[in-house]
């Protein structure tokens, strides 16, 4: 029976890219003499090596047998930890993982940065190679003239368990030469007494090849933990010798003692012994069926490992549910009102478990943000180096969890932010020094939960933002007024204009504030809103607060005419009953409410949409006052609701897109709810008082030209 490989495709690649992390993050710690992580790394790609050539993907194997080569010479102590080593390892990761990402997507690779750095790790082991080749040649005289081994494995019983199959060792076996497998079965237990998930059979092999020794072992590298391994040459003597050899080499494993199974007399002999060969399937169809699971590959990927305590809550949530409604069931079979007070505690019940079961549904969806956070000491390091900087990155809170889908979107805003401080926010060692600061800068990542949201601060010790420069560049730009009058934050949002950059001269690294634009964008696209905190010389704190997830949302429920409407709670600052005398209407017919020391533009939502109301005048309203983009405005409302968690749908999916409304969600009772977007009705608002204003100013055009005349 042939087993279809391709469907543990998926296993092998995620198991790859954990693999990659494991080994760039190994290399980065690296220092001279930590033989342990040297093992662990090269168990790694050694692991990706085997999978590799297990499913054909045979560019993978052939490359990555380069780097587990120069990774042994380090582990035996034949070559010593280098930076240079660790640079070119560290690129070998890269192009390591650019060809599994190829077969994983069916896609074409970059050839030459694979060959590239292909042709440099050859150079590296030709050099090593050429200091060592006389102790080599001497070795190769003193060498017999072999022409195959006898191999004793005895594997641990537990090895199945860890997902060690010897039947994949055979076959690598097979390719070298001529097998033959002899199975001792003297540990087999009775049938009763039989564990599926345990191993108790040992082999003796013979294999026919003019392969050298360290081929063979390279083999068993993966399960030399867990088995007896022996192997003994076999000489280039005559055939009568030889035959005898192996009669005597199957004879020994026979005579030993041995623990017959209970099974009956023709069955047990059938298994007392197994001698075969390795068949394997032709290499046209491995191919086809290599090409087919590679196609399918990519639609099995979206997948997330769930810890089992998960599951398990969801399990016992969903037994109360059955629980629930059984009881629910029975008072519905013959019902009366003496039974109404246990029909509501059985409703209470079920709405408490159905909240329960839905926050454990979500966070089955909760990743520790460390799967985002990993990719930064390999930039910091990569960029230290670009930049002839010393820096660090420090990361703190990289087991706080959060969604999946947040989680990959929040990514290249997080690579631009911390690039930025990399390269514009560290000084060079000189002036560190010349400052009196340590020649390392830092940068830091912190990840906590606050409230029903996420934080992540970056943070660096750097020269921080020069305010002065970021104003005259504003007022350079005609962003700001020459006379107007701004907080610091109010001025450090600026950097977050299209275009809007300080820098002296821009990098192709980045520049503090190019692209800046982009990552605002982005992360209020997420629900979430970014600020920055800096002081001239001592550095700059940028800090992302975004939602827990995109599928729920914590809103206030308002009411405006006949509508209801979903206000999220992460932008609202405070809801208040307006009093008249704090009133203002100036130009454009916009009206501002004197909120301490701000004018708060009120924006009345029955006007933006179009809805009948009674409540039209101001000051019969209420003010909910919200924030975006570091603008706040004052939503006019007739009354507030309960606030509570609402599932988001989307509007695009669904409809199309509704300026001012980012999703709706399904009340309790039914009916439908719009979801309100902040910014987008911010710029709503401005663009009609734009429109007005302009109306305004072309009336009295008008009028004066008529008096002209």
């Amino acid at each position: 029976m042939s087993v279809d490989l391709s469907q543990f495709i998926p296993s092998f690649l995620e198991e790859s890219f954990e693999g990659l992390a494991l080994m760039e993050s190994g290399l980065l710690d690296l220092k001279r003499g930590d033989n342990e992580t040297i093992h662990s790394i090269f168990r790694a790609a050694h692991s990706i090596k085997g999978g590799a050539g297990t499913f054909g993907f045979d560019n993978v194997t052939e490359f990555t047998h380069l780097v587990e080569t120069l990774l042994d010479e380090m582990r035996d102590g034949r070559r010593e930890v280098t930076s240079k080593d660790t640079e070119i390892l560290l690129d070998a990761v890269d192009c390591m993982r650019l060809l599994i990402e190829a077969a994983r997507d069916n896609q074409d690779y970059d050839h030459d940065k694979v060959a590239k750095t292909s042709s440099r790790l050859s150079e590296t082991l030709g050099d090593e190679q050429s200091t060592d080749s006389e102790n080599e040649s001497n070795s190769n005289i003193e060498k017999k003239d072999a022409c195959g081994y006898n191999i004793k494995f005895i594997p641990e019983h537990s090895l199945a368990k860890t997902g060690n199959d010897p039947i994949f060792l055979f076959s690598a076996l097979a390719e070298l030469g001529e097998l033959t497998i002899c199975a001792n079965t003297e540990e087999l237990p009775a049938l009763m007494d039989i564990d599926a998930q345990e191993l108790y059979l040992s082999w003796q092999l013979t294999l026919i090849t003019d392969v050298e020794e360290a081929e063979v072992i390279e083999i068993f590298e993966w399960v030399e933990d867990e088995c007896l391994l022996t192997l003994e040459p076999i000489t280039n003597t005559s055939d009568d010798e030889f035959t005898q050899n192996l009669s005597e080499g199957v004879n020994s494993i026979i005579s030993e003692p041995s623990v017959q199974p209970q099974l009956p007399s023709k069955a047990a002999n059938q298994i007392s012994l197994a001698s075969t060969k390795v068949e394997h399937e032709p290499d046209a169809v491995i191919e086809e069926k290599s090409k087919a699971a590679k196609g399918k590959v990519k639609a099995d990927l979206g997948s997330i490992r769930v810890g089992v305590d998960k599951v398990d809550s969801l399990i016992n949530l969903v037994g109360e549910l059955v629980i629930t409604q059984s009881m629910l069931s029975e008072l519905g079979n013959d019902f009366d009102m003496t039974k109404v007070e246990r029909l509501t505690n059985g409703l209470e019940q079920l709405l408490q478990n159905t909240k329960e079961l839905q926050e454990s549904v979500m966070r089955i969806r909760m990743l520790p943000i460390s799967f985002a956070f990993n990719r930064f000491p390999r930039l910091v390091h990569d960029l230290a180096i670009k930049t002839g900087k010393t820096m660090e990155l420090v990361i703190n809170g990289e087991q706080t969890e959060l969604d999946k889908t947040v989680m990959e979107q929040i990514g290249d805003p997080l690579v631009h932010l911390v690039r930025n401080a990399a390269d514009h926010g560290i000084e060079s060692k000189e002036i560190r020094l010349a400052n009196g600061k340590p020649e390392k800068g830092t940068i830091s990542l912190d990840a906590y939960h606050q409230g029903g949201n996420i934080v992540i601060e970056i943070k660096d010790d750097g020269a921080g933002i020069n305010r002065t420069s970021v104003l005259d560049k504003a007022i350079d730009k005609g962003l700001i007024d020459a006379n107007a009058t701004l907080t610091d934050s109010q001025v450090y949002d600026l950097l977050f204009e299209p275009g809007f950059s300080t820098a002296a001269e821009v990098t192709d690294i980045s520049g503090r504030g190019v692209g800046m634009d982009v990552v605002k964008r982005n992360i209020q696209a997420l629900g979430g809103r970014i600020q920055v905190e800096s002081t001239l010389g001592k550095g700059s704190t940028f800090k992302v607060n975004l939602p827990l997830t995109l599928a729920i949302l914590d809103g206030q429920l308002v009411k405006v005419g006949t509508e209801t409407y979903i206000i999220p709670l992460i932008s609202i600052v405070e809801s208040l009953q307006i009093d008249n005398n704090l009133i203002n209407r100036v130009s454009g017919d916009m009206v501002l409410y004197r909120l301490r020391d701000d004018n708060v533009p009120v924006l009345p939502i029955y006007q933006l949409f179009n809805l009948e109301t009674e409540c039209t005048e101001i000051d019969k309203a209420l003010l909910v006052v919200v924030e975006a983009d570091g603008q706040k405005v004052g939503l006019m409302v007739d009354d507030l609701l309960a606030q509570q968690q609402v599932v988001i749908k989307s509007l695009n999916d669904n409809y199309q897109q509704v300026a001012g409304i980012s999703g709706a969600t399904i009340l309790g009772d039914g009916s439908v709810a719009m979801i309100l977007d902040i910014p987008g009705m911010i710029n709503m608002a401005l663009e009609q008082a734009q429109r007005a204003q302009r109306v305004k100013t072309d009336g009295n055009s008008s009028v004066a030209a008529e008096l002209c005349l």
